[in-house]
């Protein structure tokens, strides 16, 4: 579409004409909500008679099919519910495909597929990799590979290692770090205390996530943060598992209270609390996971309902955020040698590994669960072994899918996202607004 009246419908005429010349050819259109939002909400907005032209063209091209013409049509969009009803019904774009985020199978099969024409060092276990990089896109897979790539060439390294491998996680998870920032020992030490306030919530509470990494380096807006990743894929989450999440962002909050007294806590907790909050309301609001309330979902009720409901919904939330505080400020008290032993580590670390903050507390190591057999792995040396990458392709094309497996999609929204990073936000300024 341009400023020109008539030309996004005549570019979807001629892209068809030239379609009709081409066949059998496959026409696809990618960020399709571009062109194809609704019509009533196009017209809504000034100035847009040509987005609905061009959106009457493409229908009146879908109507103009014959049968077996030999022309299909795929569009790709992330807000499917944006689109015009009308180009959904049947004859049209009627088969609507969901595309998640790869499990554990889908991302090794990508991270070999990325590593196969790299030079890689024998100690790089994508089966570790990839079991720890749940929830991560195939965009994100490749940047991280990629990432790994520019950060060797830059120290001058001549393959890929595993350390680099998990730079480029922990740059893509946790930011980027500003060495520039300079710190005094006293916020150092606060932040310190902030840190290990969420690590030993998240290894004391049932239900929370693994600790992948805490550090005190500033990286983006954050003095420091703990990033948590799953284990395992999750599909659905319980209750138990969300009170957890709203345990661990409160103890960076309870920390400083506990060691520095209630008349010096920080604005550090800014994102902490605005995380709690917003799960609290999705527990409440959205999920129905609140006993005063009740299973609904508020956004669907009647406006009537939605106003009568508000009030309890905030009363709720409040109450949930209130219980969390409480069970944090008992259980920190309870493991406050714990928060002096694992701050006095981080000032002289920076950062930590899960694995290295339980032997810092004297926890039995995480206990990971046993991985599949791998398909075929990349050797060492540039491309790996030749051989088994064609051993493996042989495989992969000879494996059948197992009679009535079928996918099911879980919709979690972006406050229980699998990848968590809690951060001390002390440097964030009044201005900010959070998204």
């Amino acid at each position: 579409m341009e400023m020109f009246v008539g030309v996004g419908a005549a570019r979807i005429r001629n892209l068809f004409n030239q379609a009709r010349k081409c066949r059998p050819c496959i026409i696809f259109i990618d960020e399709f909500d571009s062109v194809a939002v609704r019509r009533k909400d196009a017209a809504a907005m000034e100035g847009n008679d040509e987005q609905v032209a061009t959106i009457n063209q493409l229908l009146t091209e879908m109507d103009g099919f014959e049968q077996n013409e030999g022309i299909i049509v795929i569009a790709a969009t992330n807000i499917p519910e944006q689109l015009d009803p009308a180009l959904t019904r049947p004859g049209r774009f009627d088969r609507l495909i969901h595309v998640p985020n790869p499990d554990i199978g889908g991302r090794r099969e990508i991270l070999i597929h990325y590593l196969a024409d790299k030079p890689v060092e024998g100690d790089v276990d994508v089966e570790s990799l990839a079991r720890g990089t749940s929830g991560f896109s195939g965009a994100e897979l490749f940047n991280l590979v990629n990432m790994a790539c520019v950060q060797a060439a830059v120290t001058g390294e001549t393959t890929i290692t595993s350390e680099l491998l998990d730079w480029a996680k922990d740059r893509i998870v946790m930011g980027v770090e500003r060495k520039s920032a300079v710190l005094t020992e006293e916020s150092k030490r606060l932040t310190a205390y902030h840190e290990a306030g969420h690590a030993i919530v998240a290894l004391r509470t049932p239900g929370a996530m693994p600790v992948h990494k805490a550090t005190i380096v500033p990286r983006g807006s954050a003095l420091g943060m703990v990033t948590q990743l799953p284990d395992k894929d999750e599909t659905s989450i319980t209750r138990k598992q969300l009170l957890a999440r709203l345990d661990v962002c409160m103890g960076g909050r309870v920390a400083e209270e506990l060691i520095f007294g209630k008349d010096e806590v920080t604005t550090g907790a800014l994102s902490d609390l605005q995380q709690a909050t917003r799960l609290a309301t999705y527990m409440v609001g959205e999920v129905g996971l609140s006993s005063l309330v009740g299973p609904v979902h508020v956004d669907s009720m009647s406006k009537g309902g939605r106003r009568a409901t508000e009030a309890l919904v905030d009363k709720e939330v409040v109450q949930l955020l209130r219980d969390s505080h409480a069970r944090v400020t008992k259980l920190l008290t309870k493991h406050t040698a714990d928060l002096h032993t694992l701050s006095a580590e981080m000032l002289r670390q920076e950062t930590l590994t899960g694995d290295e903050i339980r032997a810092v507390l004297g926890m039995e190591p995480a206990v990971k669960p046993a991985p599949p057999p791998p398909k075929h792995k990349p050797a060492a040396g540039a491309g790996g072994d030749e051989a088994t990458l064609k051993e493996a392709e042989a495989e992969k094309e000879g494996e059948t899918e197992k009679d009535g497996e079928e996918a099911i999609d879980i919709l979690i929204p972006e406050v229980v996202e699998p990848v968590e990073a809690i951060g001390d936000k002390s440097e964030a300024k009044e201005s900010e607004v959070p998204a």
